[in-house]
């Protein structure tokens, strides 16, 4: 009995270090190298600010929506600049793709339905995505304090890269963005979206690909959960301000908080199904 009690352990030793060499190798092969041309900025270049917001199951993008607006101008990318003038009085605009069944349905953890979120990672070609812009006025913190927030600093020339990711996301119908009804909170929108989700390509992967497209080096295994996309972008903005004269930059976990009412309240919530539309 002894002798199978070791042999069964050092079985399951086997494969558990197995299992950690092939993901490992795994993630070393799939990472995505970054661009030092363009992150992190060069000291003393002016650079812009945006953050990542990781919640249980989704991420998304909180963008300055001046830069946004001023990098879509200055690219001729009448999509994007429409979405930023329909949301003119917000400061900042949070944005997060993903499938159009499941994310326009499933606001909360308490509404998740298995079989929309199985057809949405496993529909043979993927299935179609949907865009989610909502209007943000209150400080990050204050708007999202249930979520993990990650601060990353960009080039001004690596911004405007991810904003022309971003613009190619929306798809065109007689060359606006397509709009397909009220968001999930606040003042928000569904837009059509490019691209087809799957569990090869989920929300997270999104919000990595357009940091990657502002020179930031991802590592997508990693990146499937927003935990790990959170560590992943830490790491990486803590290794970018490791200087003497920078602070480093962590991960914030937040508390829960009650649901704002609508738009132009100090908080934008995670919970619940939007109150407004955005005009």
């Amino acid at each position: 009995m002894r002798r199978l009690a070791r042999q069964a352990a050092f079985l399951a030793l086997t494969v558990i270090v197995a299992v950690t060499f092939a993901l490992s190798a795994a993630a070393w092969l799939t990472a995505r190298p970054g661009d030092p041309r363009l992150y992190p900025p060069a000291p003393g270049e002016a650079a812009v600010t945006v953050r990542l917001v990781a919640r249980t199951w989704h991420s998304g993008l909180l963008l300055p929506r001046d830069a946004l607006a001023r990098a879509a101008a200055e690219a001729g990318d009448g999509v994007l600049l429409e979405v930023t003038e329909r949301f003119r009085a917000s400061p900042a605009l949070e944005i997060g793709w993903g499938d159009a069944g499941f994310y326009r349905t499933v606001p909360t953890l308490q509404a998740l339905d298995w079989r929309l979120a199985l057809r949405a990672l496993f529909t043979p070609g993927g299935r179609p995505a949907v865009l989610h812009v909502v209007g943000v006025a209150a400080e990050p913190e204050t708007a999202f304090p249930e979520a993990e927030i990650v601060t990353l600093r960009l080039s001004r020339a690596g911004f405007h890269r991810l904003a022309a990711a971003l613009g190619r996301a929306f798809a065109r119908r007689g060359g606006h963005p397509e709009i397909l009804g009220p968001g999930l909170y606040g003042p928000s929108l569904f837009y059509a979206a490019e691209g087809r989700f799957s569990l090869l390509t989920v929300c997270n992967h999104w919000s990595a690909g357009l940091l990657n497209d502002a020179g930031i080096p991802v590592t997508p295994l990693l990146d499937t959960l927003p935990q790990g996309l959170v560590l992943d972008l830490a790491w990486r903005a803590a290794t970018a301000q490791a200087g003497p004269s920078r602070e480093p930059v962590s991960p914030r976990g937040l508390s829960a908080g009650p649901r704002s009412s609508c738009p132009g309240s100090a908080r934008v919530d995670t919970i619940g199904p939007g109150c407004c539309d955005a005009s």
